[in-house]
């Protein structure tokens, strides 16, 4: 990574981008391929941000992506826009629940294909009632999803458009207007299979199924857009491969890096602003005619000088592993290489979700914790070296839902190993073998697991609270003070190009698309 030198700093840029994470960094290159000059600051050693492979293992050739960790949300139209290598390839499996009827150990496949998701369907619930449920309920999404995914990378539509657009009543209903249980309520009667559809609704937000808030409504939309079809996709090489892309598209059309470098302050009259600095060097300012904050609206606000936002609380867990072997599962007609290659859901039961979220609500851990996990190296074996693959080797990657932050405030360490301990036992209720057999050790002799919390996150990234969309996701169409992309604030040239945008969360490049876009229209007019 280059760093800016005095006659950098001393410079003026078109633009000054303030955070290098994958937004910032979609931004940069599309305002560089455009003309523009630019200048990245990043406070950490490398780009990234959330989006990173890394090995957390000690000497162990692993390169896990730690952090976020699927695809589904990335337009194409931004990786051909900015010509990038980067791929992605689908899971052969969607989803694999382990759970006991009848004293019996049994579970539910989707993917693969028909027949087998159908017979699936079948052996769980007695009939096929469920699955045709089950095909009418995600048709309508996918619907919505066709209509709704392109709109990202358009100028905000209002909310009566968006509407028009979907042209589906019962959809805008069951999707916009109430909370999103009843849907689920009206269409599957099986416990289980409530659970899975709802798994969708939580996945980085911390609410019931039928809030009145509808936060669980947002972050079941944005989940089953992606692509127009709502498949997430597993990253070639890591999520690092993405973000390792997109820094190399920025620099190639002549944007500038600098790493290790963190902006503490922006002074601006609207027309052209100032961005201080602070390196290994000393303190340093340097001159845009537009900043752009890959960062939270919280930090944001610090750099502005205006009135922080409320807060935010992220509510997962995050447990990375690396394993000898896959385990055997307690369902004879489970293979282990399909159960792992998609989300593997662990206590997400229906009921189980709404007990666990009513005892992390009154600040208790959950003692039975949701989770899902996927095994990446079984769709992508080039994050592992070659010897771990000849081996038969295999990462495991760990989603717990139901853990806010508040329930690490008291002893995040304390917290962290009770809840770790209790997700995986939850997990080896389903297993034939326990998991610790199947952990692989470091070269220090350390078994090969790290987990993170919401406040190891704060910690180590500045996500406020934890929360890995910044702060609750937004409806994708205008609201009240938002300007025509999403990502405008009180200052007129400073944008917002995070995961806090209008349309941000998750790994999309969609903010960093539209404060590029922002940016290039006004200079156009």
């Amino acid at each position: 990574m280059t760093s800016p030198t005095p006659a950098h700093a001393s410079r003026a840029y078109d633009a000054v981008i303030v955070g290098g994470g994958h937004n910032g960094l979609v931004a940069a290159a599309y305002l560089a391929r455009a003309g523009r000059s630019v200048l990245v600051l990043e406070r950490l050693d490398h780009t990234g941000g959330a989006a990173v492979s890394t090995r957390p293992f000690a000497g162990v050739d692993a390169r896990l992506s730690r952090y976020s960790y699927l695809v589904s949300l990335l337009p194409r139209k931004i990786a051909r826009d900015l010509d990038l290598d980067f791929r992605v390839r689908a899971r052969t499996v969607s989803s694999y629940t382990p759970v006991e009827r009848d004293g019996r150990p049994t579970g539910l496949l989707v993917g693969g294909d028909e027949r087998r998701t159908r017979a699936s369907f079948a052996r769980l619930t007695g009939s096929d009632r469920e699955y045709a449920a089950w095909r009418r309920f995600y048709a309508m999404t996918e619907h919505v999803a066709r209509r709704v995914f392109p709109t990202l990378t358009e100028r905000l539509p209002t909310r009566a458009g968006l509407r028009r657009r979907i042209d589906d009543e019962a959809a805008w209903r069951a999707l916009f207007e109430e909370p999103i249980g009843v849907a689920i309520e009206e269409h599957f009667a099986d416990d289980l299979v409530r659970g899975v559809v709802l798994t969708d609704a939580l996945i980085g937000t911390f609410a019931d199924a039928h809030a009145p808030s509808l936060s669980q409504n947002r972050c079941f939309l944005y989940h089953v857009i992606g692509g127009g079809t709502g498949a997430w996709d597993v990253p070639v090489g890591g999520m690092g491969a993405l973000t390792d892309a997109l820094a190399g598209a920025a620099r190639a059309a002549g944007a500038v890096t600098a790493t290790g470098h963190e902006a503490v302050r922006i002074d601006t009259d609207g027309r052209t602003a100032e961005v201080t600095y602070r390196c290994a060097d000393g303190e340093g300012v340097v001159a845009a005619r537009h900043v752009l904050v890959n960062a939270s609206p919280r930090e944001l606000a610090a750099l502005t000088g205006q009135a922080p936002p409320p807060p935010a609380e992220g509510a997962q867990l995050k447990v990375n592993m690396l394993l000898t072997r896959l385990p055997a599962l307690r369902d004879p007609e489970a293979d282990p290489r399909e159960a792992f290659a998609g989300t593997f859901h662990i206590a997400e039961g229906y009921a189980q979700l709404a007990t666990a979220y009513a005892r992390a609500e009154a600040g208790e851990p959950p003692t039975a914790p949701p989770s899902e996990i996927y095994c990446h190296s079984l769709t992508d074996p080039t994050i592992l070296g070659p010897d771990l693959a000849a081996k038969g080797m295999h990462t495991l990657t760990l989603f717990g839902l139901h853990t806010p932050a508040r329930l690490f405030a008291r002893d995040n360490e304390a917290v962290r190993g009770e809840l770790l301990r209790s997700t995986l036992a939850q997990l080896d209720t389903h297993l034939a073998e326990p998991l610790a057999d199947c952990l692989a050790t470091d070269a220090d002799g350390r078994p090969c697991i790290e987990a993170r919390s919401p406040l190891d996150l704060e910690r180590d990234l500045r996500l406020p609270g934890g929360h890995i969309f910044h702060r609750e996701l937004a409806w994708p169409h205008a609201q009240e003070g938002t300007g025509p992309w999403g990502v405008e604030t009180e200052q007129a040239n400073v944008l917002l190009c995070g995961a806090g945008a209008v349309r941000g969360g998750g790994v999309s490049g969609v903010p960093g698309h539209n404060a590029a876009m922002a940016v290039l229209e006004r200079k156009a007019r």
